[in-house]
Parts: structure tokens; sequence; C-alpha cells
């Protein structure tokens, strides 16, 4: 244990050497990569291990190392893997005895054809077990917690179970500032950049081919708000993204779209909103009216669920602070 207050030492066990060089990574990138994170400095020799700095990064970095190694018997430790569990669990988690780590339901995966997709931390779970189990199911947070990717893999895997007969993925094309009459092209082309991450996502887990022949046959329908109007959707797994730019009379009309045998999943970020200033938010003002409504569900995120680059989180942790500060002298 430890020989001095930020000192603590520690044997990885068993004896393995290919588990401790998975653990390590390459030139010890994983290692060091925990060593930028917490603020500390890593030592070892073998499976014995020394951290020094601050009592509770210290102990952070411990566990860390612990969960990788013992996830270093039955997966690649990539530095992505690192950035994950160092993010899905706090400091203070991490001290209190791994709760963020250990907490994962590793049985909670997205089986798709061509991957199996695992939500990582405690919000994406409480999100995908959602989605399972409503059919109307909210998404809110700041870009990059992977609420329109989640989604998608859940639509997917619906449709390959036959839950659903098709797929319909639909966002409001809204001018974040650009007017679309001077973008060139015809309208579908015009549109098209709105959708581009509905694409790229059904691509990643369907292939481009077998999207284009769905779309094809219509099973798959990419589409902006506008069209969902007068219809009603049956046996659909419905998804509408970037539900902060729909007005209360759009995000209502999608709403009531959904048929029997239906399930739908409205994703946004009350952050961004690209509307013009008279015109409110249509998922800020459905958070209100619906939230007690049975069988409606809500996933919140926050700055510590994104899994992009550890900047991000960051950015998006100051324009909240920013946004709170603000907020408090404007109500002064």
């Amino acid at each position: 244990m430890a020989s001095h207050p930020n000192q603590l030492r520690f044997t990885l066990l068993p004896d393995d050497n290919e588990r401790l060089a998975n653990l390590c990574g390459q030139f010890d990138e994983n290692l060091k990569q925990i060593e930028r994170r917490l603020g500390v400095e890593i030592v070892n020799r073998g499976t014995q291990f020394q951290v020094i700095g601050s009592a509770q990064p210290a102990q952070a970095a411990r566990k860390v190392i612990e969960v990788l190694f013992e996830l270093g018997s039955r997966e690649v430790i990539t530095g992505e893997r690192v950035h994950l569990l160092l993010q899905e669990s706090s400091v203070d988690k991490l001290v209190a005895g791994g709760a963020a780590a250990k907490g994962e339901d590793d049985e909670l995966c997205i089986r798709t054809k061509r991957a199996v997709i695992r939500p990582r931390g405690v919000n994406q779970q409480a999100y995908v077990r959602n989605i399972l189990d409503h059919d109307i199911n909210f998404g809110v947070g700041p870009a990059g917690t992977g609420k329109t990717y989640l989604a998608v893999a859940c639509a997917v895997a619906a449709l390959e179970r036959d839950e659903v007969r098709r797929l319909v993925l639909t966002r409001p094309a809204v001018e974040a500032g650009e007017r679309l009459g001077f973008l060139p092209g015809d309208m579908a082309q015009k549109i098209d950049p709105y959708l581009r991450p509905l694409y790229d996502a059904l691509y990643e887990m369907l292939g481009f081919e077998r999207v284009a022949k769905l779309i094809e046959r219509s099973v798959i329908e990419v589409a902006p708000l506008a069209f969902m109007r007068g219809r009603t959707l049956n046996d659909s797994f419905i998804i509408l993204d970037e539900a902060q730019n729909t007005t209360t009379e759009q995000i209502k009309m999608f709403l009531t779209r959904v048929g029997f045998g239906s399930r739908a999943v409205v994703t946004g970020d009350i952050t961004q909103v690209d509307l013009p200033r008279n015109k409110e938010s249509g998922l800020r003002h459905v958070l209100g009216v619906l939230r007690e409504v049975e069988g409606i569900s809500f996933s919140f995120f926050t700055a510590r669920d994104v899994v992009r680059h550890p900047l991000v989180q960051r950015i998006v942790s100051a324009y909240e602070a920013y946004d709170r500060t603000h907020c408090d002298d404007d109500a002064a």
C-alpha cells in the first residue's frame, strides 16, 4: 500500500505480461494518457505500480489502471478506451470504489449485423434502456454525447430483428446563419447537408450499398421534417434529430405522426438553437408539456458524457459555466 501520502504502491494480479502490455499500450501511451488527465506520475516494474501525486488523483489513477488491466483480458485497450473510462468515471466516483466503472452494464449492447455497439457510461446506458422500454423517448444534451448515433443503432437493430418495417429519420432544415437559397443545386441537394450525420451513421452500421438499396425500396427514409406533415407512420422506427430547431407547432406535428407499432426518438441540444429570436424552441417547450406523460421517457446528458476529443468536453463545460454566470448576472 502507500508508503508515503503522495506515493501509492500496488501490484496487479495475475502476473500476466500480455495483459500488462495491453494495459500500458505502445510506448506506455495509455499510462501517459492517465498521467496527463489526472496530473500524476506512474512508475511500474512489471505488474508492480507506483503512482505519485495528490491523494485523490492517485487513488483515481489506481482504479483506472485496475479496471483497464481487468478489461485487458478480453479486449484490446486503445487510447479511446482509456479516454472513455476516464470520462465515464469522475475522480470522486473512482475514489469511492470505482462505482462508475463497476456500474457499467456489460450485457447491455446493440447488436447489428455489422457491429456490436455498447453504450458507454451510466447516462448512455439509461438512454438505450429508455429507447428499448418506451415508445417515445427524448435524448437531450450537448453535441458529442452519442444521442443520434445510439438512436440510429437502436433503429437499425430493430429493423434487422423485424420489429419494424421501416426507418424514418428526419431533421428540421433550419438556416443556421446561412441561407438555403444561395446554396447550389436543386432542393434535394440543398437539404442533403442537413441530413448528412444521419446518412453517416447508417453507412457505418449497414454499409453504403445496403443503405442505398433500402432507401430505393423506401425501407429507409431520410427526409426533412416538413415532409412528415399529414402522414401516419405505422410499424416504423422514427428519429427526429436536432429537435431544438423545431417550432412548437412542428414538434407537435411530428409527435402526432407516430402510428401503431411505431417507436420514436427525439434528440436535440437546447443550448444550440438556430431559430429566429422570436420563435420558441419546440424541444424546450415539449420538455415542460410532456414531462409527466406516462409512456414517454426523457434522457439527459451533460458535458461528462461527451465522447469526442477531450477538449470538446472542456469546451462544453466552459460554455455551460459561462451561460450560468451570465444568467445569474441578468437575473440580478
